[in-house]
C-alpha cells in the first residue's frame, strides 16, 4: 500500500512528475552515450586504434604549403594543428575588422540621400548576402588563379601586383632600434586607459567633465616618435618588385588565403551592412532634430548622437557574424587553405584518430567562440544603457 501511494503522489504532483521524467531522460541519454562508448571502443580495438592523445608528440611528416608560424615536415602532429590554428585566427582576426570597417560604410551608404551610391550599396548588399559562401569562395579563388602569369602581372597601384600566384603588397618595416618607441606607446596606452577611468569616476561624483582625448593623442603621437628619433630607428615601406619570373619584397597573400579572405570578407560585410542600416533606422528622427536644433552638422549628429545610440543596438548581431565568419574559416579546405579543419583532415587520414581529432577541433572552436562572445558581451555592457 505504502509503495502504491508514493506512486499516486508522484503521478498526480506536477513537481515530483517533472522531476521524475527528467531523472528517465537522463538515464536514457547516459544509456545512449555507454552504448556510443562501448561501440567505438569495439570498432577502434577491431581497427587496431587505441583510444589517446600520444600520437600529438610523434613527427607528422606532412608539408603545409602556408604557415603563419615557422614549421617543417619533421614537426609533430599538434604543432602542426597549431599551425592550422594560427591560420584560422589569421582569417578571423584580419576578416572580422575588414568586415566591420566595410559593413559599416555599406550600411552608411545604404541610408545615403545620394540614389546612385544608396542603389550601388544596397545592389552589393543583395548579392553577397544571398549567395552561398563557398560559391563565393570557389569564384574568388577561380577569378585569382585566372590572373595573368608573375612577368605580366597586373600593377594596378604602385607596389601592388596580382597574379596567377596571389596578392603582393607594400609592407611596413623597421629596425629593432623601433623598440623603445613601442614600449613608451605601450606606457601611454596604459596611462591613457588609467586617466579615462579616473575621468569617468570624477565625471560621476562631480559631474565635471574633462577633456583627457586631446592630452592622449598628443602622448600617443610625441612620445613614441620622440623615442624613435632619439634611438635613431627607421621605419620604411618595402614594396614588391617583379624580378624576372618572381615577385620579391612586400608581402605575399597566397591564391588561397586571399580567396578566403576576400569571399569571408565579402559575405560577412554584407550582412552587417544591414545590421549598421536597421541600428541606424531604429533611433527615431526625434534625435536628429535635436541635433539640428542644437546646431550640429549631419556627420556631428552621426558622431555625437546616433553612433553611440546605434551601438546598443547593433553589438549583440555583429557579435553573432563575427562567430560565424570564425566558423566559417573552416571552409578554407574547400580551395585548398590549410586551417584547422584542412589540417585535422589530412591528421585523420595518417593516424586513424578521427575520435581525438574531432574532440579538439570542437574543443578548439568552442573555446574561440566562447572568447569572441565574451569580449563582445564587455564591449556591449560598456556601452549599455544604464539605468539609476
Amino acid at each position: 500500500m505504502r509503495g502504491r501511494s508514493v506512486l499516486h503522489f508522484v503521478i498526480n504532483d506536477a513537481r515530483w512528475r517533472a522531476v521524475a521524467l527528467q531523472a528517465v531522460l537522463v538515464v536514457v541519454l547516459l544509456a545512449i552515450v555507454t552504448a556510443a562508448v562501448v561501440n567505438m571502443n569495439d570498432n577502434m580495438a577491431r581497427g587496431g586504434v587505441r583510444f589517446g592523445f600520444a600520437w600529438l608528440g610523434r613527427p607528422a611528416g606532412v608539408a603545409i604549403g602556408e604557415s603563419a608560424i615557422p614549421y617543417s615536415p619533421g614537426d609533430s602532429y599538434g604543432y602542426a594543428l597549431l599551425v592550422g590554428l594560427m591560420n584560422t585566427l589569421r582569417v578571423a582576426v584580419i576578416g572580422c575588422l575588414a568586415a566591420t570597417i566595410i559593413g559599416t560604410l555599406l550600411g552608411i551608404g545604404r541610408l545615403s540621400s545620394n540614389p546612385l551610391l544608396s542603389r550601388y550599396a544596397g545592389i552589393t548588399i543583395d548579392i553577397f548576402r544571398n549567395t552561398p559562401v563557398v560559391l563565393q569562395l570557389v569564384l574568388w579563388h577561380a577569378i585569382i588563379l585566372s590572373l595573368p602569369v608573375v612577368r605580366q602581372a597586373l600593377n594596378p597601384l604602385e607596389g601592388v601586383y596580382l597574379s596567377q600566384r596571389g596578392i603582393n603588397l607594400p609592407m611596413p618595416v623597421a629596425d629593432a632600434r623601433l623598440a623603445p618607441a613601442l614600449i613608451g606607446l605601450a606606457m601611454v596606452l596604459i596611462a591613457s586607459a588609467l586617466a579615462l577611468r579616473w575621468a569617468r569616476w570624477r565625471q560621476a561624483r562631480t559631474g565635471e567633465q574633462i577633456r583627457i582625448w586631446p592630452w592622449i593623442l598628443l602622448a600617443a603621437t610625441l612620445v613614441p616618435v620622440g623615442l624613435a628619433v632619439a634611438s635613431g630607428a627607421t621605419i620604411g615601406i618595402e614594396r614588391p618588385q617583379l624580378r624576372g619570373f618572381n615577385i620579391t619584397g612586400g608581402v605575399a597573400l597566397s591564391p588561397e588565403f586571399a580567396a578566403i579572405l576576400i569571399g569571408l570578407t565579402a559575405y560577412t560585410s554584407a550582412f552587417i551592412a544591414e545590421i549598421v542600416r536597421s541600428g541606424i533606422q531604429a533611433i527615431g528622427p526625434g534625435q536628429w532634430d535635436a541635433g539640428k536644433a542644437l546646431g550640429l552638422g549631419k556627420a556631428q549628429i552621426m558622431r555625437l548622437i546616433i553612433v553611440p545610440q546605434t551601438l546598443r543596438v547593433i553589438i549583440p548581431p555583429t557579435t553573432n557574424q563575427y562567430l560565424s565568419l570564425t566558423k566559417n574559416s573552416s571552409l578554407g579546405v574547400v580551395i585548398g587553405y590549410p586551417e584547422l579543419v584542412s589540417l585535422s583532415n589530412t591528421t585523420i587520414n595518417q593516424t586513424g584518430q578521427a575520435i581525438e581529432v574531432i574532440l579538439i577541433m570542437m574543443a578548439v572552436y568552442l573555446i574561440l567562440s566562447l572568447a569572441i562572445a565574451g569580449l563582445m558581451g564587455v564591449l556591449n555592457r560598456r556601452v549599455a544603457l544604464v539605468e539609476r
